[in-house]
Order: structure tokens, then C-alpha cells, then sequence
């Protein structure tokens, strides 16, 4: 049976012919769809984990009982389930346990360009990269034998493009029926990593990589493709696809396993070729990895090592290198003129920009204490922020960010800035899954420790910037279920936060007097803003309208920065077909001249 799937999709059915019985993931842009997919079928465990790290103990403690788990999560979720994965890599398992994290070449959707195949060789873990959707299907029957074959956990690295683009598969397997039932074996040496049963298990992970080394000299995912034998281009994942549009005639070592590298058939294809050229992505993984080897290749002088490829890079790349010699050209695109600009906002509606509108304006009452403490005078908020849609407040009109690192690093930035004396009053801002994600803890130290800020949590009741995925909060689990919602006010009360205010999102009023109390308040407190995202909206009434008679132009409503609000030809209008209706109205209240109300009468 033929189906076209992307990379994601491939991924999940691979995972689900190939016996998985457990499955979890934290949402994040590229990989989100693995779990969605996997999701659909009744006859596995499918969870969003409150994050990563959670999502790999989750699976880990599935695979010690002996059933097949897969893990997935983006390139920077790894880094906050790293403890657990080198953990697993150190203990061995007993069911498959698969880890697949995709990569975000370019920054697409990510804060970094973090290339997880490091983690492959720091981990001392074998690593599978699948050039398109057909492999991405084939290779999680694969994955799961070496993980049960080698007594190792399995990283498979995805990216962008391989986990997002559509391809034709031949679904040529159908699932197989569990190979072991869930069956915990007692063996304290093996799962309780005390510093005497850890270093009885450091050998064994030696010994796994020089077996697994030997394994992949004969592993079909390697492959030697023979062309003319001036050239040889060693390439893998998606990269391979673009250096094979461009190399037409070269010959090429195509790798499946990225680590460890079948070091035999790797000096076999240097051996047969002129030149030998490393294709890759990012960091010169594979570069290094040849050259510690002895083999003389050209890789980074001629490839970048920043951002995203494609056929024209590589092109480029081997014109500089003297490999080809046929010239650029650049095809030139005119621009229409006229194209009105889309800057990157909040959307219309969005439970988020009353309270980052408040923020905004509201900074300069922030109040700084001179170098004796005593006098004071007037200075802007700080506002320390965080991973999510609400990230997009950066961008002018609200400016109403100031730091984003990672997942609930604000918390901890804004106690970090108090701790130092900055003066100023520093507001933390954070999303609700992000919250349940890695802010918790924050919390717990910001009252432990007695810090001076204030918290905002965002709460519009998703997932948002990845696809509206539910979380702990919302109270339904990722196969639809209805289940234990998490509620946060008690979650930040539990914790012994006392001042905590919970609020609408779209009630000015009630956001600015939240706001001005807990900046004034010295001691530590928490604002949940409270709001349905706009996207999930299911009818929309009551749209409102601008009345060109009372509006004298004073901007106030455009500085909300709310798609639905522009002005044309000087005048200042709703697009109704934008317009969230009676579930914002942010704009008729801030309006001074209150010439904005419902489509009626001289509502215009």
C-alpha cells in the first residue's frame, strides 16, 4: 500500500507497525505531529508530557518493563531530558526505547540552532538519520531491534525539512503484536545506578559502541553509491537529497547511521574516489568524526555551518571548491509593489495583548531607588520573558519584553535581577503549559528565597504557539480523554505564594489595578490573566466597529497592536472579518473618545 505521509506522520507508523506500546512528547515545532499521530490509535498509551524530561522517565520506566516506548521532542527539548537520556544510555533497557528529536536548521521556530547529533556521541548512543518519509517509516522497525539487540536507547535525528515535507511510502508492514508484555525484572545492578553499579556499567557502554560499530558496516542505511570516481560525497538526512541534485554524476556514501560510522566501508569509499567532500548541516559532525580517522576530506571551508541548506547553497559550495564548474545564476524576482507588510503579531483577539498593552504602558510607573535607597524616580518596568506566542509582545507597538532564553528560564531571570539590586521592579511573564513545563520550580525558589517580583501567568488554556495541543491544565490528555485538570492558583498557592490575583484577560480595568498592586506589593506575587485563545474561538458575534464621526485619530487603539485595527487613507478601521466581537472588546475600552462599539448605527 502506497501512502503519502511526511516525515512525522512516517515516523509515528513506523513506531506503531513496529509494536510501540507507550509513547509521550512536550509538544515543540518540528517534531509536535509524531505524537499527534500516534495519538489516533486506541491500542497504545499516548501522553503530552508535562516536558521532556518527564516524557524520556516515562518512557524509560515503560522500556524497563519491557515493552517498546518511543520518546520525541525538538532539538532543544533534549537538552532538558538530557539527564534522563544519558541516565537510560548508562542503565541499558529491556523493551526498545527510541528518542527521536528533530532538529530546526535555520531557527525556524526554535531560539537555537542546537545540532543534537553531539548528544549521539556524549550519550555513547547509536544514531539513525532518515533521508525522507520512506526511511523515517522503514527505520522505527530498525530502531527498535538495535534498542532491544544492544541494550541501548536509540536517537533518531530528524530535521525540518525531513519531518515537515511529503513523500510517497510503501507501507509494506503491518503491526506486530508486542514481543513482550509489560514485566518488571528485578536487577538492582542494572536499574539502580549507585556509583559502584555505575562504573560496572561504563565498560559495558564501551563495549556496545565497538559491536554497534561493527553492526553498522553492514547496515542497508549505509550505502556506497558508485558514479564517476573523481568526486565522492559523504552526505546524510536531507542534506543527502541536496547534494544528489547537484553532485549529478559523483559518487556517493550515504549514511544512515551517523553514529557510530562504519569506519571499513567509510576508508573502502575514500579509497575509490579523487576528492572526498562531507555534505551536512550545522556543525561538522561527520567532518571530524572522518578526519579522526585519518581521511584527508573538504567539508566547513566550502559548506556553512549556519542555518538551513539547500540545492543552490550546496551548489554554491562546490563552485567554491573547485568541483564545479558550471557558473551561478542567480535568478533575479521582482517583488510586486504595493504588497502591504505583514509584521509577526499577536493575533486579533488574543487573550494576551490586554495585559502586554498594560505592561507596556504602565513601565514607566515602575519606580528606581538611587544609590542610597532613599530617593526615587521614574523608570521602566522589566519584563522578563518567555517561550511562547506571547514572545511575539517583543515587536513594536507593545515592546513589552525584555529577555527570552528558554522554557521558564523568566522566572529565574527576573529573581536574578532582584537578587542583584537592579533597582527597578521586574515582572516575570509565562505561559500556562510553560508554567507546568519548567516555572513551577521557579516559583518554588522565588518563595523559598523571598524575592521581591511578580509573576504573570498567561492562561488561554492551550498549547498555543505549536498547534493548540492540550497540557496538564486543560484537563483533557492527548488521546482526548477527559481527565484530573491541574489547577494553577492552586498549584502557586500550594507552593506558599500569598498574594495571588486570577483575572480576566480582557478586562482593562481589572489588568491595570492587578498590575499596579502587585508592583507595588515589596513582597512576591502571582497575576493568572485568564483567557480562551482567539484561534479556538467557535463563533464570533458582536464585531466592532470605529464611528469616524467621534474617532479624532489619536492612535490609542493602534498601539494594541491588533491585526483587526489598521488605518487606511488616514482613517482608522475594524476589519470585521479579524475581529474576535464581544469576546475582546480590549479596544472599545481603551478608546478615549468611545467612537469604537458594535457594528451598528455610525459604527463604520
Amino acid at each position: 500500500m502506497k501512502k503519502l505521509l511526511s516525515g512525522n506522520e512516517a515516523l509515528a507508523l513506523g513506531a506503531y507497525h513496529a509494536g510501540v506500546m507507550v509513547a509521550a512528547a512536550y509538544p515543540g515545532t518540528p517534531s509536535t505531529e509524531i505524537l499527534e499521530a500516534l495519538a489516533e490509535f486506541d491500542d497504545i498509551y499516548a501522553e503530552w508530557s508535562t516536558n521532556e524530561k518527564v516524557a524520556m522517565e516515562l518512557g524509560m520506566g515503560a522500556a524497563y518493563a519491557g515493552v517498546r516506548a518511543l520518546v520525541s521532542m525538538k532539538q532543544v527539548g533534549l537538552n532538558v531530558a538530557s539527564d534522563s537520556f544519558i541516565a537510560a544510555s548508562t542503565t541499558g533497557i529491556n523493551g526498545g526505547l527510541v528518542a527521536i528529536v528533530a532538529d530546526d536548521p535555520g531557527a525556524h521556530s526554535t531560539q537555537n540552532e542546537q545540532d543534537t547529533r553531539h548528544y549521539a556521541k556524549l550519550a555513547k548512543v547509536p544514531m539513525l538519520e532518515p533521508g525522507d518519509s520512506q526511511e523515517a517509516y522503514d527505520m522505527m522497525a530498525s530502531a527498535f531491534d538495535i534498542s532491544e539487540k544492544f541494550d541501548t536507547p536509540v536517537l533518531l535525528r530528524t530535521a525540518t525539512r525531513i519531518s515537515h515535507s511529503k513523500s510517497v511510502v510503501e507501507v509494506n508492514r503491518n503491526r506486530v503484536a508486542p514481543a513482550k508484555q509489560a514485566n518488571f525484572r528485578h536487577d538492582v545492578e542494572k536499574y539502580v545506578m549507585l556509583p559502584v553499579h555505575a562504573r560496572l556499567r561504563r565498560p559495558l557502554m564501551e563495549e556496545r559502541l565497538v559491536k554497534l560499530a561493527e553492526y553498522a558496516e553492514a547496515l542497508p542505511y549505509n550505502q556506497i553509491i558508485w558514479g564517476e570516481r573523481n568526486l565522492g560525497v559523504i552526505s546524510s538526512g536531507v542534506a543527502y537529497q541536496y547534494a544528489r541534485e547537484v553532485f549529478l554524476n559523483a559518487s556517493f556514501l550515504k549514511l544512515g547511521m551517523t553514529y557510530p560510522l562504519p569506519q571499513d566501508l567509510m576508508r573502502q569509499f575514500a579509497a575509490g574516489v579523487e576528492k572526498v567532500i562531507v555534505v551536512e548541516e550545522l556543525d561538522p559532525f561527520l567532518e571530524e568524526n572522518i578526519r579522526a580517522m585519518g581521511i584527508e576530506v573538504m567539508g566547513k571551508e566550502f559548506v556553512p555551518r549556519v542555518g538551513e541548506l539547500n540545492p543552490l547553497i550546496v551548489k554554491e559550495s562546490g563552485c567554491r571548491a573547485g568541483l564545479l564548474a558550471e557558473p551561478l545564476r542567480r535568478q533575479k524576482v521582482a517583488l510586486s509593489q504595493g504588497l502591504p507588510g505583514r509584521p509577526p503579531v499577536l493575533c486579533a483577539g488574543c487573550p494576551h495583548t490586554g495585559i502586554f498593552f498594560v505592561l507596556s504602558t504602565m513601565g514607566q510607573r515602575s519606580k528606581l531607588l538611587d544609590a542610597k535607597g532613599k530617593a526615587e524616580k521614574e523608570g521602566k518596568l522589566i519584563i522578563t520573558g518567555d517561550i511562547g506566542c506571547y514572545t511575539l509582545a517583543t515587536y513594536p507597538p507593545l515592546r513589552a519584553m525584555d529577555t527570552t532564553a528558554c522554557m521558564g528560564a523568566g522566572i529565574g531571570q527576573a529573581l536574578g535581577m532582584e537578587k542583584a539590586g537592579v533597582g527597578s521592579k521586574v515582572v516575570a511573564v509565562i505561559g500556562d503549559s510553560t508554567f507546568l513545563h519548567s516555572g513551577i520550580t521557579g516559583v518554588v525558589d522565588a518563595v523559598y528565597n523571598k524575592a521581591q517580583v511578580t509573576i504573570i501567568i498567561l492562561d488561554n488554556g492551550t498549547t498555543a504557539m505549536t498547534g493548540h495541543q492540550n497540557h496538564p491544565g486543560t484537563g483533557i490528555s492527548a488521546q482526548g480523554k477527559k481527565t484530573e485538570a491541574v489547577e494553577l492558583e492552586r498549584v502557586v498557592r500550594g507552593i506558599g505564594v500569598e498574594d495571588v490575583k486570577v483575572v480576566d484577560a480582557f478586562d482593562m480595568k481589572a489588568l491595570r489595578t492587578a498590575v499596579r498592586s502587585s508592583v507595588d506589593n515589596p513582597e512576591l506575587s502571582v497575576i493568572i490573566v485568564r483567557g480562551t485563545c482567539s484561534v479556538r474561538l467557535r463563533k464570533r458575534s458582536g464585531q466592532r466597529a470605529v464611528d469616524i464621526e467621534k474617532c479624532d485619530d489619536c492612535g490609542t487603539c493602534l498601539l494594541l497592536g491588533c491585526p483587526a485595527i489598521q488605518k487606511l487613507d488616514g482613517q482608522i478601521y475594524i476589519d470585521a472579518t479579524l475581529c474576535a466581537g464581544d469576546a475582546c472588546t480590549i479596544c472599545q475600552q481603551l478608546c478615549p473618545k468611545k467612537a469604537i462599539g458594535p457594528v451598528s448605527g455610525k459604527h463604520d
